[in-house]
């Protein structure tokens, strides 16, 4: 796959991010089907095949990788979608607050991609993907998000719309 056949699905990806909107409940199961390659190859390394922190690496890792599947349930139910999207990405933390045991994966993702602009896209992508699979592995799963409209409303079927 070439880097702009990537990158039309990195932008494609954004799109469906802005239109999910970052604070509404359930995840994306499209963007989470995404994200679920890229939570194999980049992950589960450190946080395992089912997120649970428990890796080939994490015996050798201070702290121990955090559990992916409990972030809403230490949250009161709650999933963060903008913090985690911050903390997969890494390139905003500042280092006064401590060290980053996490790769910086803002830097990673579109790091092979000559064009710019383009290589941020597929980062912001990856990101948004990775978030929504996190998302749909939660303990007491998140729901998926219902389908909307154009004008952000929920999806009528044709027999409501009719009012039968």
């Amino acid at each position: 796959m070439t880097w702009r056949c990537v990158a039309m699905t990195a932008v494609a990806i954004a799109a469906l991010v802005q239109r999910a909107g970052a604070q509404e409940p359930g995840h994306d199961p499209v963007l989470a089907e995404i994200g679920a390659p890229i939570f194999q190859r980049y992950c589960t390394s450190c946080h395992g095949p089912d997120g649970h922190g428990d890796g080939p690496a994490a015996v050798a890792l201070r702290p121990r990788p955090a559990d992916l599947t409990a972030i809403a349930s230490r949250r009161g139910g709650e999933f963060p979608t903008s913090s985690i999207a911050r903390f997969i990405d890494g390139r905003f933390e500042l280092a006064a607050h401590g060290s980053r045991e996490m790769p910086i994966w803002g830097r990673r993702f579109g790091a092979d991609v000559p064009d710019a602009e383009v290589g941020e896209s597929i980062t912001r992508g990856n990101i948004a993907s990775l978030v929504e699979y996190l998302k749909s592995i939660q303990q007491a799963p998140l729901a998926p998000l219902e389908p909307t409209n154009e004008r952000g409303g929920p999806e009528q079927s044709s027999d409501q719309r009719s009012g039968r």
